[in-house]
This record gives structure tokens, C-alpha cells and sequence, in this order.
């Protein structure tokens, strides 16, 4: 098992920073909907708290507060994708030469758990809640981004730590609507 002991402050800090700059990078992909895609965040963080116990790195990653290094963003020149895209890539090089194999499987999962809440808390487009995507083009590439930068983490099947998807109706399970304009027969 790996523990927060096993990693110098400057590595623990990029690891523990990890999932912030991967919700950082999709709330920064799109306009609007920042509040409830920080709350997305938090309720992911809230979530893993609640599952105490089950990865023992987790459990310590969560209890340590990450926070974005506003010198680095500065000197990436406000560039948000590219510094997450770093930090992800750095991240994942260390817990990768430090943990054990399904350790690295948890925290890349978690940080992509996280950056799943985010792209859909909110809804992009559409007027006063109606139309629009569940996940915008534009934070479809940050995801994009983010999994390329851990090694694509995506789970398969099942995943419990997975953010809940909307349930989207199909044509089997709606009726069709007929439109007032349409000729009825008779």
C-alpha cells in the first residue's frame, strides 16, 4: 500500500492537485454553468469520503486540499488546458513509479470521475433549460485531453465510482408525438 509518506511535498502536492486541474480544465472549456460544475466537484470529493476505506491513497489524497498554483498558471500565460494537461501527465508519471497497479487504477479513475461530474453538471446550450447538450463539444475535448494525459483511464462496464449519467429517452420508450400541423387520416 502506498501512503502519503512514501511521496516528497512537491510530488504528493502534483498528485493531490491532479483531479482540480482536470475539473479546472473542463469548467474552463465552456462558459457558464461554473457554479454547478464546482458543486459537481465537491460532490465527488464528498463522495470518495463517504467510501472511506476503500484505497487507502485515495482516502489521504482526498483529505489533503489541492489548490492551483497561480505561478505556474502565470507562466503558462493563463492557459488553462495546457497547464492541466502537464500537471495530469506529471501526476500520473508519479503515482505510476510509486503505487501499486490498482492504485494507479483508483487515482486515475477518480480524477477522471471527477472530471466526468464536471462536463455534466451542467447542460450547454439550449434556452431557459430546454435543448442544448448534456456534454458540449468543447468540454467532449478536454476530456479528450484529460484521457490522453492519464493514459486513457476510462473504466469498462460497471464502475461505482462512475458520475451518474441522465437517463436520455430512446424512440423505444417514447411515444410519438404528432404535431398539430400534421394531416390526420379520416
Amino acid at each position: 500500500m502506498t501512503r502519503r509518506a512514501d511521496f516528497n511535498a512537491e510530488d504528493w502536492s502534483t498528485v493531490v492537485n491532479g483531479p482540480l486541474y482536470a475539473g479546472m480544465r473542463v469548467i474552463s472549456a465552456d462558459r457558464g454553468g461554473r457554479l454547478r460544475e464546482t458543486a459537481a466537484m465537491g460532490r465527488v470529493y464528498q463522495e470518495a469520503r463517504e467510501r472511506h476505506g476503500e484505497s487507502e491513497l485515495l482516502d489521504e489524497l482526498i483529505k489533503s486540499p489541492p489548490s492551483i498554483d497561480l505561478d505556474q498558471l502565470r507562466v503558462a500565460g493563463g492557459d488553462i488546458a495546457a497547464l492541466a494537461s502537464r500537471q495530469l501527465r506529471e501526476a500520473s508519471r508519479i503515482i505510476e513509479a510509486k503505487a501499486t497497479a490498482s492504485e494507479i487504477e483508483d487515482y486515475k479513475r477518480f480524477v477522471w470521475t471527477v472530471a466526468q461530474a464536471v462536463a455534466h453538471a451542467h447542460k450547454e446550450g439550449g434556452f431557459l433549460g430546454v435543448g442544448g447538450k448534456p456534454v458540449s463539444d468543447a468540454e467532449n475535448q478536454a476530456l479528450d485531453e484529460i484521457s490522453a494525459a492519464l493514459g486513457d483511464p476510462r473504466p469498462a462496464g460497471n464502475d461505482p465510482l462512475a458520475p451518474k449519467a441522465p437517463v436520455r429517452a430512446s424512440s423505444e420508450n417514447c411515444s410519438p408525438v404528432r404535431s398539430s400541423a400534421s394531416p390526420r387520416g379520416g
